[in-house]
């Protein structure tokens, strides 16, 4: 068995620009952003970038990283809008294909099974033909005749997810209310990078929580770090909320100046010593 343990700095080392990067997670919610933040601090632009967006597509697009978007949405959950996105999105700086969120989930599934596309019924009726064109559309072989739309498989160079507990071989286990697709990220990318709370030994996975629960298994991951608290300022159920001052500072903050605050010193322990002083500030 391979010990995969990595530092968040380790994953990014691995990244290159132009790459297709998968982001695990859900809108606010349990999102791998010590890695994100990692990433900012390389010089890695000129991304694909891959996910069910939350404050990561924020963070990365504000700071113009990215050169295309493929999401069903970007939402800080709590704040419906994400400021950073939207200004991308209005300015027209990067590129977008948005689709459904169940074309997306099965897009993921044809990179999973390393298919080029599966046919859907969503989609079919919608502007998201019109705002996509360059999706197709295929017609069943069989005597129904019905046509779908022919979602291409969203295949990534890399995927970055954040879980609960991992241990050192890659297995990942989730112990909040949802998944969010993160082993699909896992399966559909050529590499996959597993941030976790804690580290524990294998026999621990699964010694106090339900099988189902183990969530992203070690064939499908390159890497694993042990990132405590890296889902802030999202949500990783149970072991935290989301953290709402901060985010709504996040969202109410020119980008240069929470840049240069939170996000411009050498290491994650920087950014985490800022946000902790802007906390006792607050009291």
């Amino acid at each position: 068995m391979t010990d995969k343990t990595m530092t968040p700095e380790d994953v990014v080392s691995r990244l290159r620009s132009g790459m297709t990067i998968g982001i695990g997670g859900w809108g606010s919610r349990r999102k791998p952003m010590a890695l994100v933040r990692a990433l900012l601090r390389t010089k890695i632009t000129d991304l694909t970038v891959v996910s069910y967006g939350g404050p990561d597509i924020g963070l990365l697009a504000a700071a113009g990283r990215i050169r295309k978007l493929v999401t069903a949405f970007v939402t800080l959950d709590s704040i419906p809008l994400e400021p950073h996105y939207r200004a991308v999105r209005e300015g027209g700086s990067i590129e977008l294909m948005e689709i459904d969120e169940a074309m997306f989930m099965w897009g993921l599934h044809a990179a999973a099974n390393r298919l080029p596309f599966l046919p859907v019924r969503a989609g079919i009726g919608s502007d998201v033909m019109r705002v996509n064109p360059g999706l197709r559309t295929v017609t069943s072989p069989y005597e129904d005749g019905e046509e779908f739309v022919a979602v291409p498989a969203l295949r990534m160079d890399a995927a970055l997810v954040h879980l609960n507990r991992a241990d050192r071989l890659g297995n990942g286990q989730y112990l909040g209310p949802d998944p969010y697709f993160d082993d699909l990220f896992c399966e559909a990318a050529d590499t996959a990078y597993v941030s976790c709370e804690q580290l524990v030994e294998t026999a621990e996975l699964t010694k106090d929580a339900a099988p189902q629960t183990l969530l992203v298994k070690r064939h499908s991951v390159t890497g694993v770090t042990e990132t405590p608290n890296g889902a802030h300022f999202t949500s990783c159920a149970p072991d935290y909320g989301r953290d709402e001052s901060f985010q709504k500072l996040y969202a109410t903050t020119p980008w240069p100046e929470f840049a240069e605050r939170f996000l411009s010193g050498p290491a994650e322990q920087d950014y985490r010593t800022a946000v902790r002083t802007w906390h006792e500030e607050q009291q």
